[in-house]
């Protein structure tokens, strides 16, 4: 083909691996690793096309590829399951659906320190309601304020919960 090409190679790397799995799940795609790491997929790639045609280094390039689609695959599955895991424990636990959405957020991987003022800026509610929300969060367990105060007070989620 024209174009296309490697598409459709790690297209059938995937098929392949699949049937070699022997399950009828698979939690990794060595296709989106392979996309996140193009780069040097080519260059081995090309480098293995030119030359001795010695294909030692692709393939162990490849397999280790492949190992960081599975350790990838795994620390998803683990923050899935980390999650679900939160929302079980907090199941019967009154939440608003802004405090919903916001731990959510938390449990997706904020970035940074998670302030009152960041709270009233993500949930589109005003500063005195973020406080109420993560004031009732902390006496709920679910939060904790780190130990600095004042004007740098901030909150993380208190994992696991004591409760």
């Amino acid at each position: 083909f024209d174009d296309g090409n490697g598409r459709i190679a790690r297209a059938i790397a995937d098929l392949q691996l699949a049937r070699a799995d022997g399950s009828g799940q698979r939690c990794y795609s060595m296709s989106a690793q392979i996309q996140a790491e193009r780069q040097q997929y080519y260059d081995l790639l090309e480098t293995s096309q030119r030359g001795s045609l010695d294909v030692t280094a692709w393939l162990t390039w490849f397999l280790a590829c492949l190992g960081r689609a599975v350790t990838a695959a795994e620390q998803t599955l683990a923050q899935v399951l980390a999650k679900a895991r939160f929302w079980e424990l907090h199941r019967s636990t009154a939440l608003t659906e802004r405090q919903q959405r916001l731990l959510t957020r938390l449990l997706d991987g904020f970035e940074g320190k998670l302030t009152s003022s960041k709270w009233a800026r993500i949930a589109k509610c005003s500063q005195d309601t973020a406080g109420r929300d993560i004031a009732d969060l902390v006496a709920k367990g679910i939060l904790r304020q780190d130990s600095a105060g004042g004007r740098s007070t901030s909150y993380r989620l208190q994992w696991p919960s004591p409760r």
